[in-house]
């Protein structure tokens, strides 16, 4: 009987280690399946996450806030990695996220808006409860009805490129309950850039004014024709430097080339990029020198990208490379990290900040805001109260968020 009495402790023995060893397979199964389904980045921002909570002070307040964050996947749409600015964007929302111990995949549009909407519709197929877009094609109702319809019940937080037609406003924010737009109010960075050139002008004018004839001969170069931000841009950028100018008694500025009567040139591929204006540049300093007395004194750009490569096209022709050399006025917008070097380096004059940063952090406090359950308009109210300086929502529209521009020259 003994002897049976021991077989039998033992055979339950083999099973309870069994048991344990098929426990084991499956969590290590369930692991590695997780991670091979989602991005590094995704797999990361959790385990960061939860690794905050655990070295945190144990309060309500963090274990509350991660428990909410921790339900988010979100999908960060890009209408192309290839912009400088959105670059930006890009890095400082990553950490931003990160941070709040949200989990995100990122998509490249790659500027092509067929291309986002079927990274859209394949990211909520995949479980997104959150979409944060960039349009591709921006200022456009059309497009983002498309997008709302595609989200369904999913809020979908648009940023940076309007999702309306200039004199629309709020015709698609005010249509949908889960919706809202982080971005800056376009006719500011217009007229900062405008009452930048006109003041630097005045101060330099003689020198600027090469060939002595009393007028300032100027290029502008306009990154997209339909962008509301470059619409802005190209007008304000002129019109309140003009202003600045007659108010002075000084003539107003006179766009290098008579024949074209748009009064710039634009990227065609709408890209704003810095190959554009470097072509445009090169093939307009053929024409347009000191040696013809007809060469341009001055260079608006909508974007730093475009400045860069009209800087790269006049450091070629022998101008802004520094002491020694004829320093023709150079400016952009959006104050990027190479624009700033380059100011430094005394071969652009200045820029209008457009805050990656700023803008970054206003989305991730929007976003948390949807993971502790708030809707959209609550959540642009709470990134609102983040800096007053910064914010501010627009008249009338409450789920419209403003990141303010401001002025850039380096000093």
């Amino acid at each position: 009987m003994k002897k049976i009495i021991a077989l039998l402790l033992a055979l339950m023995l083999v099973f309870s280690l069994a048991a344990c060893a098929s426990g084991d397979t499956s969590t290590d199964t369930s692991t590695d399946t997780s991670t091979d389904t989602s991005t590094d980045t995704s797999t990361d921002t959790s385990t960061d996450a939860a690794e905050d909570t655990d070295t945190a002070e144990d309060t309500d307040t963090t274990e509350d806030t991660t428990t909410d964050a921790s339900a988010l996947n979100v999908g960060v749409f890009y209408y192309a990695y290839s912009d400088t600015y959105i670059s930006s964007v890009r890095s400082a929302l990553d950490a931003a996220l990160e941070a709040k111990g949200i989990a995100y995949n990122d998509y490249d549009g790659n500027n092509n808006q067929a291309t986002q909407n079927e990274q859209i519709q394949t990211a909520i197929t995949n479980g997104c409860n959150l979409l944060i877009v960039n349009m591709v094609t921006s200022g456009s109702s059309d497009t983002a009805k498309q997008i709302m319809e595609l989200a369904g019940d999913v809020p979908v937080i648009f940023f940076n490129r309007a999702v309306e037609e200039d004199g629309n406003e709020g015709t698609v924010l005010g249509a949908y309950e889960n919706i809202c737009f982080v971005g800056t109010d376009a006719p500011e960075a217009g007229h900062l850039q405008g009452q930048m050139v006109g003041e630097y002008l005045l101060a330099n004018y003689d020198t600027v004014d090469l060939n002595g004839d009393g007028v300032i001969s100027y290029a502008m170069f306009k990154g997209d024709e339909a962008n509301v931000e470059a619409i802005y841009r190209t007008q304000f950028g002129v019109e309140d430097a003009n202003a600045v100018l007659t108010e002075a008694g000084k003539p107003e500025l006179q766009y290098f080339d008579a024949n074209n009567t748009t009064g710039y040139q634009v990227d065609l591929g709408g890209a704003w990029s810095a190959q554009a204006a470097l072509d445009y540049m090169n093939t307009n300093l053929s024409q347009y020198n000191e040696a013809n007395g007809n060469m341009i004194e001055l260079i608006i750009c909508n974007n730093d990208n475009m400045a860069e490569g009209a800087i790269s096209a006049l450091n070629a022709a022998g101008y802004n490379n520094g002491e020694g050399t004829t320093t023709i006025p150079v400016f952009g917008v959006d104050a990027t990290a190479s624009a700033q070097q380059l100011i430094k380096d005394g071969k652009m004059t200045g820029t209008v900040k457009q805050d990656a940063e700023g803008m970054a952090n206003a989305i991730a406090e929007v976003a948390a805001s949807v993971g502790a359950g708030s809707n959209l308009t609550d959540g642009v109210a709470a990134a609102a109260a983040l800096n007053a300086d910064m914010y501010t929502v627009a008249d009338g529209i409450a789920n419209k968020l403003f990141v303010a521009y401001a002025p850039y020259t380096g000093e």
